[in-house]
């Protein structure tokens, strides 16, 4: 049994320049409000990133550092994080801290307020993008094929900002690049999904991990596959009968 309301979940790769502020507005933003965790996963950094996070740990004690001794990609990152989470709600961000920490109260609260216990995934929706022309351009593409294509209703799957029940989370199918098509696959399973609109702001420090290639084509790739699991979905509600 999950121990906590919530854990936070980071994958990073290199980004010992954004982590420490990061971290920060984290703790800012949840003191106070729920019992929580911040669970970073470094996806064996070749920069400063595993001295920083040690140096972070020694004086933050809500603060836990996965770490992957072989790079293995930012969905494998989430996946293993949200594995040892201890939180029954896990809230995700992105390293490069794009995503506002400010956000997961709003989401926290949101989810609070609806009440239904068969919405799992609330998904943050960027409506000011704050990328390069081509980043956006190349997500546009990739979020109106996929929308056509699965229907997921959600405007902005990549979105790095959620929150969703651990528990939901690790019972959709996991594979390379799984963290783009989160909504459509809770959804594929059976539960309800909605979107709230985030705020998203500039890289701070460091480059992005993906280009035109990982961010567009090889998305569209995993899309079929993705449809090929929805037409094969077939969630029910199981109800146990009383003894006569």
């Amino acid at each position: 049994m999950s121990a906590l309301n919530l854990s936070v979940v980071v994958p990073a790769h290199n980004e010992s320049g954004n982590l420490p502020d990061l971290i920060a507005e984290i703790i800012t933003a949840l003191n106070g409000r729920t019992d929580y965790e911040i669970v970073i996963v470094d996806d064996c950094s070749s920069d400063a990133t595993p001295q920083v996070l040690a140096d972070l740990q020694t004086r933050l004690p809500q603060l836990r550092v996965l770490r992957h001794l072989k790079n293995a990609g930012q969905s494998a990152a989430l996946r293993n994080g949200v594995r040892h989470a201890r939180g029954a709600w896990i809230a995700t961000l992105d390293g490069d801290a794009q995503n506002v920490p400010a956000d997961i109260p709003r989401l926290w609260d949101e989810m609070q307020r609806r009440g239904n216990p068969n919405l799992k995934l609330i998904q943050g929706w960027r409506t000011t993008r704050r990328d390069t022309g081509l980043k956006r351009m190349s997500s546009k593409i990739a979020n109106g094929v996929r929308s056509r294509m699965l229907r997921d209703a959600t405007p902005d799957s990549g979105c790095g900002i959620r929150l969703v029940e651990r528990e939901a989370l690790l019972n959709v199918p996991n594979f390379n690049h799984m963290h783009r098509f989160i909504p459509a696959l809770i959804r594929q399973a059976g539960w309800d999904v909605d979107t709230l609109p985030v705020s998203h702001r500039p890289r701070g420090a460091g480059s992005s991990h993906y280009g035109l290639w990982n961010r567009l084509w090889v998305g569209i790739v995993d899309l079929f596959g993705v449809a090929w699991l929805g037409r094969r979905s077939r969630p029910t509600t199981v109800q146990e009968q009383p003894r006569p």
